[in-house]
């Protein structure tokens, strides 16, 4: 008798759980998206033609122009920081290049809120007249990228990368002021750079009068930030004056008289020699191309 209940009760058991699992299974879950009511809208998916149309080539200025982190011009401070030590580099490598002492003027004038002018001059070689837009309005366009020679600059996108954020910034194209000789005119160019082409956009190409009798003078006007301290343009024009003593460097701050860096040696360092490609240092692939092109 007893194991006969036993075997009713188990039977209502397992029944009442077949009755109620349905239930469960049916209910919707609240996460879970539920078909709409009626056909859904078609939508217009894309295809290889479609997806090639909008490719194009995308240039080196206007990569940059999206990425100037990369540039050193991330924020306002260090923008003016970077532009200063690109246009010095270029200054003090020109003039030992020709083995000229070196004497730099380095301005910066306030012109408005969180607005500079940068002025960098020196007594260099100066420039001929053809190759000045394409320095100063061409990223990637220099004579150090393809020499194994020790110098400041190398890959020909400071000074060009640095106009390209004043004209971003403030719109204002750059003044360079070039002179290369005593009896050479000056030419005045003001530049800017046409980013989806990089190549340079001239406004300007004047001859004009000059009392040096050689050189090469920038102008850049950007959107900056001034502060005194460490990793100040300050501090690293004293930096510069020291560790190049046979420079002479004339440096005017916003608000203050010029300070002047006298040179306190009368020579020029030893110039570095250019150096060939050894086969260590050089991967199998650059050196099938150099065998290719000789």
């Amino acid at each position: 008798m007893a194991k006969k209940n036993l075997i009713e009760a188990r039977s209502a058991q397992q029944g009442l759980f077949e009755v109620a699992a349905p239930a469960i299974v049916a209910a919707p879950h609240p996460l879970r998206k539920t078909k709409p009511s009626g056909k859904p809208a078609a939508t217009k998916r894309e295809d290889a033609t479609s997806m090639a149309a909008r490719q194009r080539e995308i240039s080196i200025s206007e990569f940059f122009t999206k990425n100037r982190h990369l540039l050193g011009f991330d924020n306002p401070q260090k923008a003016l920081l970077t532009a200063i030590k690109e246009a010095v580099d270029n200054s003090l490598d020109a003039c030992e290049e020709a083995g000229i002492l070196p004497e730099l003027i380095v301005e910066i004038h306030e012109v408005g809120e969180d607005r500079f002018r940068i002025a960098v001059e020196d007594n260099g070689p100066g420039i001929v007249r053809a190759q000045i837009p394409k320095i100063f309005g061409k990223l990637l366009y220099g004579s150090k990228f393809h020499r194994l020679k020790q110098q400041r600059g190398q890959q020909g996108i400071g000074i060009s990368a640095a106009g390209m954020y004043g004209v971003l910034t403030t719109g204002k194209p750059v003044r360079i002021l070039s002179k290369i000789g005593a009896r050479s005119p000056a030419h005045h160019f003001e530049i800017a750079i046409d980013t989806q082409k990089n190549a340079p956009v001239v406004h300007k190409d004047l001859e004009i009068p000059w009392d040096k009798d050689q050189g090469t003078r920038v102008e850049i006007e950007m959107e900056a930030t001034y502060k005194k301290g460490r990793r100040s343009v300050d501090d690293y024009i004293e930096q510069t004056a020291l560790a190049n003593p046979h420079v002479t460097l004339r440096y005017l701050a916003p608000k203050e008289d010029v300070k002047l860096y006298e040179r306190v040696a009368a020579d020029l360092p030893v110039e570095s020699k250019e150096i060939k490609p050894h086969p260590y240092g050089v991967e199998l692939g650059i050196l099938l191309r150099m065998m290719k092109d000789t």
